[in-house]
């Protein structure tokens, strides 16, 4: 599995499921905090449609942590105002770029997340299309 699908799970699926196996690292090895959960503002870049061209609509905030774990090092970066939860993310990140063998069942357990999620998404969109009006088949 790529970095970024196992981020987009973990950071859209349950946050006890990321502290677990945060938690399960930070048990067993020592995590040497190189960046301490920090927020910044990153530009946010577009791609105009009809001309293919790049432009910055304006800037996010963004929380931003990195870990060392056995000599590797692990990001936790994502949108908002959410230390804990990039401090876990570069905690995971780091697991799997020195390859611990915990890691090894993971794959299973964001594989059922990511069906969580889509099934979640499905039932959103579901109920938001309810409402969608056809105005072709309106009586005038």
């Amino acid at each position: 599995m790529k970095r970024r699908r196992r981020t987009e799970i973990l950071i859209n699926g349950s946050q006890k499921r990321v502290e677990d196996m945060a938690d399960c690292i930070k048990d067993k090895y020592q995590v040497k905090v190189i960046q301490e959960p920090e927020s910044g503002l990153v530009m946010l870049k577009v791609r105009e449609t009809s001309q293919k061209s790049l432009f910055y609509p304006g800037e996010v905030l963004v929380t931003e942590c990195k870990v060392q774990i056995e000599g590797r090092i692990g990001i936790g970066i994502l949108t908002g105002d959410q230390p804990e939860l990039s401090y876990n993310l570069a905690v995971i990140d780091a697991a799997y770029e020195a390859m611990l063998h915990e890691t090894v069942g993971w794959m299973e357990l964001l594989e059922n997340e990511e069906k969580v999620i889509q099934e979640q998404r499905a039932a959103a969109n579901h109920s938001i299309l309810k409402t969608k009006v056809n105005f072709e088949t309106m009586d005038v």
